[in-house]
């Protein structure tokens, strides 16, 4: 029985050991400083690797860059330019058993040659409520997987386009929007923006190139606030059919009491006759038309004021009646 339990001793040692020595060699005795770097395309870079332990020898290993094996603690890799898409460097240490090495995250980047925004077949003013497709060019960008569109009209962003390739050298990207203006978006503003995102190690605020801004045209037809409008007829008022509209409206007037042909989108109500009198506006997307009602306000005036005197007249009548009949001695009540 006792020899039974010294042999499971034994075993539970012996499994002990393996554990931490297998711990111990999983572990590679060096620190990078700092463990994550982000470079500009031919900028210069520099990282420290240490260790606390001794050894029997740590370098780099680099394509471009590689540190010779030394015996200090520090050993640093330098470049002046990188120039080296997909570069991958390691700080690796000799210690006790076989060689181990720790690899340093280098994102490289290039901000893109251009950045361009442009309409996809088609030229010119665009037709209200019609659809129409936007295009963002960015020219010569990397790594791609950080990039992001974003597109604007006016300063409201409007939409964001992602990508997720995992190229890490300069390539061309393309982002699209689709809009249906209308006749609010006359004059409306678009540009696009590429932005890289390289995270906390990268640039702040992150390196941003912006297009052109494209200015767009809107043809709409004309439409009026209302379709009918009461005008007294004085000296002072007038017909006023404008309307906006693009390309610019033509007007015309029609009623029984017009003798010429009126092309303006005013008029007088003084030197027009009581009536009806009816404005269309016209362009290439369309017409609008509006009905103007004359009324004379001299005559509704004095019927005014005959309708007024009669009422009070009948008033006083009726009162001088209930008075003589109150005042009167035979009154029956």
């Amino acid at each position: 029985m006792l020899q039974y339990f010294f042999g499971l001793l034994y075993l539970f040692s012996v499994l002990l050991f393996v554990t931490l020595t297998g711990s111990q060699a999983d572990e590679c005795p060096l620190q990078l400083n700092p463990q994550r770097v982000v470079v500009k395309y031919g900028s210069s870079v520099s990282v420290n690797c240490s260790t606390s332990v001794q050894h029997k020898g740590m370098g780099w290993e680099s394509s471009e860059g590689a540190v010779p094996m030394t015996k200090d603690s520090l050993t640093t890799w330098r470049v002046s330019e990188l120039r080296v898409w997909g570069i991958e460097p390691s700080c690796y240490i000799n210690y006790n058993k076989p060689q181990c090495a720790v690899n340093l995250l280098v994102t490289i980047y290039k901000t893109p040659d251009s950045v361009s925004i442009s309409t996809v077949n088609h030229n010119g003013p665009m037709m209200e409520r019609n659809q129409y497709e936007l295009q963002c060019d960015v020219l010569n960008v990397a790594p791609v997987q950080y990039l992001t569109v974003n597109w604007y009209k006016g300063q409201t962003l409007v939409n964001q386009t992602i990508f997720t390739d995992t190229i890490k050298t300069p390539v061309n990207k393309t982002s699209k929007l689709l809009i249906s203006p209308v006749r609010a978006d006359d004059g409306a503003q678009y540009r696009c923006e590429a932005k890289l995102e390289l995270g906390e190690e990268g640039p702040r605020p992150p390196p941003t190139n912006t297009s052109k801004t494209l200015n767009v045209e809107v043809y709409y037809k004309p439409k009026h606030s209302s379709s009918t409008e009461t005008i007294s007829k004085t000296k002072e008022e007038s017909l006023n059919c404008t309307v906006k509209a693009n390309p610019a409206p033509t007007y015309s007037w029609h009623s029984e009491h017009l003798k010429e042909t009126i092309s303006s989108s005013v008029i007088r109500s003084s030197t027009l006759s009581s009536g009806n009198y009816t404005c269309i506006a016209t362009n290439s997307q369309g017409t609008d038309s509006k009905m103007f009602i004359i009324i004379s306000t001299g005559r509704t005036t004095f019927w005014a004021i005959i309708s007024c005197g009669v009422i009070v007249a009948v008033v006083l009548i009726i009162a001088y009646a209930i008075y003589k009949c109150n005042a009167s001695p035979n009154s029956v009540i």
